[in-house]
């Protein structure tokens, strides 16, 4: 398995796969929503549905603890007994993601508070602060006699800890969260000096006396110090963070052996710093679902499960949750189409995943999700997704060679938590949106065929040809040197623009923008020149590459539709080094460099000064990938993964077009048994799982 650059991989994580034989497949189960009749049913349906792993007791303390210290796990006994006899293996949760209404009423002081200092109530889930004394011991409580009771049942094959940390309450505002801030800055600082040395406390006269001082970052007048708000990010996050290790210490004393997990929101959750988390879990999990409404949403899929494999080291990790069909929480919740469900699953397993789970198993009658789509819909064995989903499971069967094969990946996408939550403050030069710059610079590498992990700008990027830095505005002395390594060492870099600009502290670092990475990329960037709402500025190629850039715009007068241009933001950049490979042709910094390359050792850092345009972007990002010899295809229609086993290769193609796609692959298809030796036809919406010899 290739070396990955998380921060996994430096802790020296080893993973713990749970007890399987097999790809996992299955979803959350909720039996306690149901008479208990129906619980061999289930479990009837889950063989014939090939389900081998379930999700049990997630939001089940109100029932388990039904008052504070008095425990009922009688029926937990019946529906694991009856699951164990079916043959179906067990991820048993930790319910503590829902306090009970008596835990809320004994302790309110344990609810979470706004920044507007509101106090949030309960009939919901997430109804805690993360620093409440009284929420610690209540959980560590519950985990405990879990863990005491089942900790060695032969159907228990997984623990999954809680649900979604940080989802619904980023952070908790209150006076318990204040005085664990205090705890926190000062084990980060040791002295107020320090502290307020790194958080610039001379301006507007914050400086603080005494430690007692320093509160949250309420609501004020008006912009809060960013630094402390910085901080206060970092500290919400390990808050949550130990709130999982608390209840993870208990598991594995209690339950040697089993591996622990929490669900990731790997993509869509920005308040959690995953890096630091992937350290902690035995097996990282990720739940994922589609923005039903966004065009060509299989991309963002695609980004999810490269990011999640990549928190997971590279190692295989769990899809914990996704969709059947429509979820319940959207704007307009549109239903999955024939064919899709089974997409988005091959899709997550081409790129890593060794096991797909659903959220939920059945479909619920009642509460806030009863129109959430589910295995077994409301409508029953006689639906369209339930055939689905029984033929996924035969897929899934089919597709067990997979299994413990990791994705080869040439390029790799920096994604940084600190600096994602650090450019999306007030008091820059314009507003910045971190996930669309992530989000743009994947999608041309979709689109090109280029598979990509994602990496820490202080990770291990040496396995890479080419890696993408879309955003870096906080840029550590630690991240430049280990991205000026990468390229003095023959590495090709391509970093945007608004990189390299603060520190750790959100301190700007002195001298010309862009910081530490000024001599690496060769430029210097004197002023900043974001661009009105809809302006666009021209763009003009210096011809020192080849036809696809040359071909960008010749001149001035170039018609728009060229997609020669850029707009939301732009620099008067200076070359100390590097050469132009795109100028402004017009707007605040006509004349000036826009785009440049720069020979660093023995490899090649660009610079992108501006927001091109989507079809222009892709153009760059192949000369940076031709480069540093990385082949990038041209129909961005069909997903084509490559997994590697030490006997096979094995070819996952996704056809997303509306027509069938011809492709030179050749391979015994694992789903069909068909065996293709020239060339691959894959009809429209559907896919092929090729096995080839590692030698071929």
């Amino acid at each position: 398995m290739p070396a990955s650059a998380s921060a996994a991989t430096t802790a020296g994580n080893a993973v713990r796969w749970p007890r399987l034989d097999s790809i996992a497949y299955g979803g959350d189960y909720t039996p306690e929503q149901w008479p208990e009749e129906i619980w061999a049913e289930d479990v009837r349906l889950m063989r014939e549905a090939g389900v081998n792993l379930v999700t049990v007791g997630v939001f089940s303390w109100a029932l388990l603890e039904p008052s504070e210290g008095t425990f009922d796990f009688g029926w937990l006994d019946r529906v694991i007994g009856l699951l164990h006899d079916g043959g179906i293996q067990v991820d048993l949760a930790t319910p503590t993601a829902a306090p009970p209404a008596w835990f809320l009423r004994a302790y309110p002081q344990a609810r979470p508070v706004t920044a507007e200092g509101h106090v949030l109530g309960g009939a919901s889930r997430q109804s805690y602060c993360p620093s409440s004394p009284a929420y610690a011991r209540a959980s560590a409580r519950i985990a405990e006699q879990l863990a005491t009771r089942y900790g060695q049942h032969p159907a228990l094959t997984l623990w999954h800890v809680h649900n979604e940390y940080g989802c619904h309450v980023p952070a908790c505002y209150c006076d318990q969260s204040a005085r664990a801030f205090r705890d926190w800055l000062r084990e980060r600082y040791g002295s107020l000096g320090d502290l307020n040395a790194a958080w610039g406390t001379a301006f507007w006269g914050q400086r603080y006396g005494t430690w007692d001082e320093i509160d949250v970052p309420r609501r004020a007048p008006t912009t809060v110090n960013p630094a402390l708000r910085l901080d206060f990010m970092r500290f919400s996050s390990d808050a949550f963070l130990d709130c999982f290790t608390r209840e993870r210490d208990i598991l594995h004393r209690l339950s040697s052996g089993i591996p622990v997990t929490t669900n990731f929101m790997a993509s869509s959750c920005k308040n959690i710093d995953y890096w630091r988390w992937a350290r902690e879990v035995d097996v990282v999990s990720n739940d994922h679902y589609l923005v039903a409404e966004q065009a060509a949403n299989h991309i963002d899929l695609a980004m999810a499960a490269d990011l999640t494999r990549s928190l997971a080291a590279g190692a295989p990790w769990l899809l914990m949750e996704h969709s059947t069909g429509a979820v319940n929480w959207q704007r307009r919740n549109i239903a999955k189409r024939p064919g899709e469900m089974r997409r988005n699953s091959l899709a997550h397993l081409a790129r890593g995943a060794d096991g797909i789970l659903f959220y939920q198993w059945r479909a619920s009658r009642s509460g806030a999700e009863k129109f959430h789509s589910a295995m077994l819909p409301h409508g029953g064995t006689a639906s369209r997704i339930w055939r689905e989903v029984v033929q996924l499971g035969r897929d899934l069967s089919a597709l067990g060679e997979l299994r413990a094969s990791w994705v080869a990946a040439g390029a790799a996408l920096v994604w940084d938590w600190e600096s994602y939550w650090a450019v999306e403050l007030e008091g820059h030069p314009a507003e910045f949106s971190y996930k669309e710059r992530i989000s743009a610079f994947y999608r041309q590498l979709w689109r090109g065929g280029v598979t990509c992990d994602f990496v820490h700008p202080e990770g291990d990027l040496s396995g890479y040809r080419v890696v993408l830095v879309p955003s870096l505005y906080l840029t550590t002395p630690r991240a430049a040197a280990n991205l000026g390594e990468y390229v003095a060492s023959g590495g090709t870099l391509v970093v945007s623009y608004f990189s390299g600009i603060v520190d750790a502290s959100d301190t700007v670092h002195p001298g010309s923008y862009p910081g530490p990475l000024g001599s690496l990329l060769g430029v210097t960037v004197e002023e900043f020149l974001p661009l009105r709402a809809g302006e666009q500025v021209r763009l003009r190629s210096a011809g020192v590459v080849g036809p696809g850039l040359a071909d960008a715009s010749a001149d001035a007068s170039a018609d728009a539709s060229a997609d020669n241009w850029a707009d939301a933001w732009a620099e008067m950049v200076h070359l100390a080094g590097a050469e132009t490979i795109l100028s402004y042709a017009d707007g605040p910094a006509a004349g000036a460099p826009a785009v440049t390359r720069h020979s660093f050792g023995s490899g090649q850092a660009w610079y992108i000064s501006t927001r091109l345009a989507e079809d222009l972007l892709g153009r760059v990002l192949s000369a940076a990938c031709a480069d540093a010899g990385l082949a990038v295809r041209a129909d961005g229609g069909v997903e084509v993964v490559l997994r590697r086993g030490d006997d096979h290769t094995f070819i996952t193609v996704i056809n997303h077009q509306d027509r069938t796609a011809e492709l030179p692959v050749t391979g015994v298809d694992l789903l069909t048994g068909t065996r293709y030796g020239t060339r691959l036809e894959v009809p429209a919406g559907e896919v092929r799982v090729l096995r080839q010899d590692s030698g071929s």
